[in-house]
């Protein structure tokens, strides 16, 4: 698991609040795996730079960071019943088929994983707290 912290107004550090947590469902063969933990690493990277008076006068790009810290969890292992479930009803039950090989339906997506993980596709980021999740999947790659 990977932690990376954003950049956050002065006002908002002082605050106590929860992560959010972005998980990936990562296959390390899969190219359009790979390339969806960069984006995340590099989304994370930039929302971190800061810029010291010495280095530059003008600090109104980080002034105006709008992303907070955040938790990646990078995870191999295919998704728990309810985290499937979360996704099926981001993406709609029509759709199982592209998160779940061969599914049809939220029952038969849950039957289907539970047979093999190999049928779940991925990469998948789910992002928890802010009920945001985002399916990145190169269905042009033969890489699955």
């Amino acid at each position: 698991m990977f932690r990376f912290t954003a950049l956050l107004p002065t006002n908002a550090r002082s605050q106590h609040k929860s992560l959010d947590v972005i998980t990936l469902f990562h296959k390390p063969s899969s190219s359009a795996s790979i390339r969806a933990l960069t984006l995340l690493k590099e989304a994370s990277a930039t929302a971190s730079e800061t810029a010291t008076i010495d280095q530059a006068g003008d600090h109104t790009a980080q002034n105006k960071a709008q992303r907070s810290e955040f938790e990646l969890n990078v995870t191999e292992d295919p998704p728990t019943n309810d985290q499937l479930r979360s996704i099926l009803e981001y993406v709609g039950a029509r759709k199982a088929g592209d998160i779940v090989r061969g599914a049809r339906d939220e029952p038969d997506a849950m039957k289907k994983l539970a047979e093999s993980a190999e049928n779940f596709k991925r990469p998948v980021v789910s992002m928890r707290k802010m009920q945001l999740k985002l399916c990145f999947a190169d269905r042009r790659s033969t890489d699955r």
